[in-house]
Formats: structure tokens, sequence, C-alpha cells
């Protein structure tokens, strides 16, 4: 079994394939094909939801993305994988679990829900942007050294983020406030939320007036393949590893706003996207 063929960072939401194997997800089947626009759960980090959509006219109930050993053997599936992208002697599939099964070798049309995908990538891509945001937001809030993102900005999402997940129209990414990340220098005291939530909507407020545009580089065909995102914002062109889908600019997004939200320890960032 050969890895799936991806057409999904192309923006596709259509494609015809064939049928190469069928595998047991719990009560369910799991379909893999050639080449398919789904885009899976990522097992490792499990921002972006799968599509949905139909395979062979049956409804797609999940996507999650499968690992096996070159050599044969079980088809491992989301957190039971136990393999890195990087190793080699792996096959990697994107599994479209539906009620039945359908037989090797069937030829299949799939079609993804064209404005789900639509809501998920202006969703991604507006927590990127916000991400950027709140980075130049805090900016002032370092002490010590660290790390940069693409704006010149201290990394403040790369340091201190737990989760991100992505939903139609908005996101919502958990960041880490504890004693680690004062070590690293950054001051939280008599952090105001309100006016860092309204610095962020400011930035986003210009970089979706400016609507420039967003792209993902894609170096290969395979689901492992490192793609990256891109934007060309007006301070300058950014990029950020990113395995999901996009909007083409940020003109597209039509109104974006966080707010921001204290925890024990942690902060949560909530945007959401009115086109």
């Amino acid at each position: 079994m050969n890895s799936t063929t991806v057409t999904f960072p192309r923006g596709e939401v259509s494609g015809r394939s064939e049928v190469v194997a069928a595998v047991p997800v719990g009560d369910r089947r799991g379909l893999v094909v050639a080449e398919t626009p789904f885009h899976p759960l990522d097992h490792t980090w499990p921002d972006q939801p799968a599509d949905r959509g139909t395979i062979g006219g049956l409804p797609v109930l999940d996507c999650v993305t499968g690992a096996v050993p070159a050599s044969g053997g079980e088809v491992l599936l989301g957190a039971d994988i136990t393999a890195r992208r990087e190793d080699e002697g792996w096959r990697w599939l994107v599994v479209h679990v539906v009620a039945q099964e359908l037989p090797a070798g069937s030829p299949v049309e799939l079609e993804v829900d064209a404005g789900y995908r639509a809501a998920l990538s202006a969703g991604h891509t507006a927590c990127h942007l916000a991400a950027l945001a709140l980075n130049a937001a805090l900016a002032g809030r370092w002490r010590k050294e660290t790390r940069f993102d693409a704006l010149g900005h201290p990394d403040f999402d790369q340091s201190a983020i737990t989760s991100s997940r992505i939903s139609a129209h908005a996101s919502v990414d958990v960041y880490r406030l504890g004693k680690s990340l004062r070590k690293k220098g950054f001051s939280a005291e008599d952090l105001d939320l309100a006016e860092t939530a309204e610095r962020v909507d400011d930035l986003l407020r210009t970089w979706v007036a400016a609507d420039v545009p967003v792209w993902v580089d894609v170096p290969g065909p395979e689901l492992t393949a490192r793609r990256t995102w891109h934007c060309s914002l007006p301070e300058g062109e950014v990029s950020i590893p990113c395995g999901g889908t996009h909007v083409r600019s940020t003109g597209e997004l039509g109104v974006v706003a966080v707010t921001l939200e204290p925890g024990e320890s942690e902060l949560t960032m909530r945007t959401t996207v009115r086109p």
C-alpha cells in the first residue's frame, strides 16, 4: 500500500480515485484511496478538524491519519501511531471512516463539503493572524532575548502555546503563563487583557483591510509533506509551518476579533471571523 496522495493543499474539494484498502475502525470501516481531496485530523497536532463530505456516495463520518509499515502489517490510526513523520519505512494514509465497506478496486467519487471547508479555512487563517498580532501586542513584556516571529516580535505564541483548536469561522488557543514562561523572561504582571485584545483587533483590522495574498507552499503531494503557510502582510511576508487549509486573501475574512480570558496560570484567546 502506497502513501495517500492529497490534493487539499491546492484547495481541491472533489476528486475521483480507487479504493485500495478497507481497515476496521471500531464497528465502522476506514476506506483508503490512492488520491483524496479530504483533509484528515492530524494525529500529532489536531488543530483543524477533518473535512466532511462523501466517498462513493457514502457519508464520511470521520477522516483520520493512518500509518502502516512499508513491509506490511496492521494499519495504525490516530493516537495509536508509533512512527514519526520522518521515519523511513512507513506509508502514511488518509482514512475515510464510513458505515459500510466498498470493495478494493472500486472507483469512487470524493466530494468534500465546500462550505464547511471554507469556514475551517477562514478560522485557520484568522488563527495564524491573531497569533502574530498577539505577539506584537505583548512584545514589550519580554525581559530576556527569545525567539522571534517572522515580523521581528518575540514569539509568545510558539513559546507559550499548549493547544490550538480550529472550528468553523473560529479558533481557540490556550497559552501557559506559569513559572517556565517567567524563566524565559515573560512578565504577565498587571496584564490588561481588554487593552491587549484591543491592540490585537486593531492589527487584525489593518491586515484584513489590506486584502493581501495568503497561500500554502506545497513541496510534494504526499500527506506528510512539510507544508508552509505564507501571508504578504504590509509589514513583510510571514510564514508558519502548517498542514491545514486556508483562504486565498485576508480580505476574504471580513471581520476578525479576539477575546482574551484569564485562567489559572494560563491565557485563552478566542478568535472569531464574521465574513
